[in-house]
This record gives C-alpha cells, structure tokens and sequence, in this order.
C-alpha cells in the first residue's frame, strides 16, 4: 500500500524520476511553456511553484538568504542559468501574486498512444 507516499512514480526508477522532474522544470523555467502529458504535468506543477515562491520570498530577505534560496534552487534545478532566469526574471513577475504561478490547458489525445496532452505556462500577469 502507498499509504503517505508523496509524488507518482511515473513508471520510472528514482533516478530517471528525478532527472525527468529537473529537466521538464528547467525547460518551463526556460521557455515558460512546454508541452507534456498530464500525468507529467502534475507531477512538475507543484515542484515549479515552490522553486517560484521560493524565490520570490527571497528579494525581500537579507544576503545570506539569498544565497540560501539560489542553493536550494540550484539543487534543484542543476543548472545555473534556469537559475539565474528564475530569480532575475521569472520571480519579480509574480510579486504581486499569493500563488497559482502555472496554468494548465487540455490539448487532447496524442495520436500515437492517446495520452491526453496538456501546456503548462507560467502566468502572466494582467495589466489593469
């Protein structure tokens, strides 16, 4: 029983998992949309928002929590210019906002084994 198991499996072992989750949330952090199943999508959603938030909270705390967070990211993320865009870009963007950073919308079935495919973007922010 998987019983206070957190995170789907993926039908990956851990290390493929954990790659899968780094690279998927580094090319949103890149390129603000990809283009996934569903099942990826959720399992990479959370992830991302908690690397945003983290780095959104960090502008406002002192060097050395700076630091910190941009550690915590990196360890994530295993690279440094998705870095570099998280914090210097993608985080004073959603200053304003208390959460609900990505958005997913349906796509359909993929024509090959109909997996229903979906685009999860970053928000942006409207303008009044």
């Amino acid at each position: 029983m998987r019983h206070q198991v957190a995170g789907k499996k993926l039908n990956r072992n851990s290390g493929n998992r954990k790659a899968l989750r780094s690279t998927l949330i580094k090319q949103l952090f890149t390129h603000d949309k990809i283009k996934t199943t569903r099942a990826k999508a959720l399992a990479v959603r959370g992830e991302a928002e908690k690397l945003i938030t983290v780095a959104k909270n960090s502008s406002k705390g002192s060097d050395a929590e700076k630091v910190h967070a941009r550690r915590l990211a990196a360890a994530k993320l295993n690279n440094a210019a998705a870095v570099k865009r998280l914090f210097d870009n993608i985080a004073p963007r959603f200053e304003e906002r208390n959460g609900g950073y990505t958005r997913m919308t349906k796509l359909g079935p993929r024509k090959g084994d109909d997996a229903e495919m979906v685009l999860l973007e970053l928000v942006e922010n409207e303008k009044k």
